[in-house]
């Protein structure tokens, strides 16, 4: 089924709450990645033909370029982007409505076409909100809107990075971290969630060759050995972190024994049951690495890989026990994560345009948006099988968010929310 089509469509609500299944707040979708930072969703009912009117809730205009995904908690979504030159972090409630916008500071405008000086996503935990900018600052504020604190992380050296910055704040169970990295002055800080102060730091500096040591990619915080630890992507190296002092409790090295230049981090890892599969090498391979280790462990847990597969820029989703890959050219992969085997691999229609957006999985479909603006829909419960091709009008960069039977889209000028109509 191909659909062309909703840059016609008018701003506002295009159907009465009647036409819709009954919206009840049950999930969140709380960090970049959703709640197990897998992209997927494990309940709800989502449309895949996103061009019926029917199917459409919403549409909010947005006040400039922001390229970060939504994350959503109880009866709000949040979103970070521009107005009137400032970095803002905005409130909206679930009938597309502006609930609040607290501004932050004066944004650094992205240089990349498909990026922004807001790609991090926001993340929470229910108390309060975290948000990053390119500009260097961290903000964190009530749920409410009122600014509690921020903090300009430019004093940790300058952004050497190409493009623009694409880390997400993460949360361990005290601090809010931010990983930078970039050539010569790499760090991990914890802030202290409450006041914003420095509860610990960490250099995380290691030689390479040209832009090697550039990354964008989101640690993930997780338990290894039994302490909470926070992995992180990045320099050719997969490390593990003690979420109490940012200590390296173990690392895996070997990814790039070529000394190719110009292999930078894009990508984010994904991790399902005792592995992390991490895509590298501008998208020709990917890895599996195997947790819980100690020390150096790039001979004991470096578990497979596989050549000529991978993904540069989309990240992986994980769901029922496989690895799913959307590559930069819309090949579609699912991968046993326990020996990296192919289970099948797919396609969507061939177009000279990229994927940026990291694929996301719920209801038994993928949903993965082309940087052009098509946002395709295919089912993966039997194999892949290509339901729908929506033509959404403008760029898409975001990835979809799913929860609570709402479908979120955030594109160049707009934030869409789908859901499906009642049969």
């Amino acid at each position: 089924m191909r659909n062309i089509g909703i840059k016609s469509l008018p701003i506002g609500v295009l159907a009465t709450v009647l036409l819709f299944t009954p919206l009840i707040m049950a999930d969140n979708w709380p960090a970049w990645r959703g709640p197990n930072h897998t992209g997927e969703s494990t309940s709800g009912k989502y449309p895949a033909d996103l061009v019926d009117p029917a199917n459409l809730a919403w549409k909010l205009p947005l006040t400039d370029k922001g390229c970060s995904t939504p994350i959503v908690w109880d009866n709000q979504i949040f979103i970070t982007g521009p107005k009137d030159g400032q970095d803002t972090v905005t409130a909206i409630s679930w009938e597309g409505k502006v609930l609040w916008e607290e501004s932050i500071s004066k944004e650094r405008r992205g240089k990349h076409r498909n990026g922004s000086g807001s790609n991090p996503s926001c993340i929470t935990d229910g108390e309060v909100v975290f948000a990053y900018f390119k500009s260097g600052n961290l903000a964190a504020l009530s749920l409410d809107g009122k600014l509690l604190w921020k903090e300009n992380l430019v004093s940790y050296g300058r952004d050497s990075l190409f493009w623009d910055f694409g880390t997400s704040p993460v949360l361990t169970k005290k601090h809010v971290v931010m990983a930078l990295m970039r050539n010569g002055n790499s760090w991990l800080v914890a802030f202290e969630k409450g006041t914003g102060k420095v509860a610990w730091k960490m250099e995380r500096n290691f030689k390479t060759p040209r832009e090697g040591d550039h990354s964008y990619a989101t640690p993930i915080v997780t338990t290894q050995n039994g302490r909470e630890a926070i992995l992180v992507w990045g320099a050719e190296r997969f490390t593990a972190h003690d979420a109490a002092n940012g200590n390296i409790l173990w690392s895996c090295a070997g990814f790039n024994p070529a000394s190719k230049n110009n292999w930078v981090v894009v990508s984010s890892f994904v991790v399902i049951d005792d592995k992390a599969v991490i895509p590298y090498g501008r998208g020709a391979r990917l890895a599996g690495v195997e947790l819980n280790g100690k020390g150096d462990v790039t001979l004991t847990h470096r578990k497979w890989t596989l050549e000529g597969k991978g993904a540069f820029v989309p990240s992986p989703a994980a769901h029922g026990g496989k690895v799913y890959l959307v590559r930069d050219r819309g090949e579609v992969l699912c991968v046993n994560p326990k020996d990296g085997t192919i289970v099948w691999q797919n396609a969507f229609p061939k177009n000279r345009a990229s994927y940026y957006s990291s694929p996301t999985i719920a209801d038994g479909k993928i949903y993965s948006a082309r940087e052009d603006g098509i946002l395709f829909v295919a089912s993966i419960k039997n194999g892949f099988k290509l339901l729908t091709e929506n033509d959404m009008g403008e760029r898409i960069i975001a990835s979809p968010v799913p929860v609570n039977s709402s479908l979120l889209i955030r594109g160049e000028k707009h934030l869409f929310c789908f859901r499906q109509k009642s049969q």
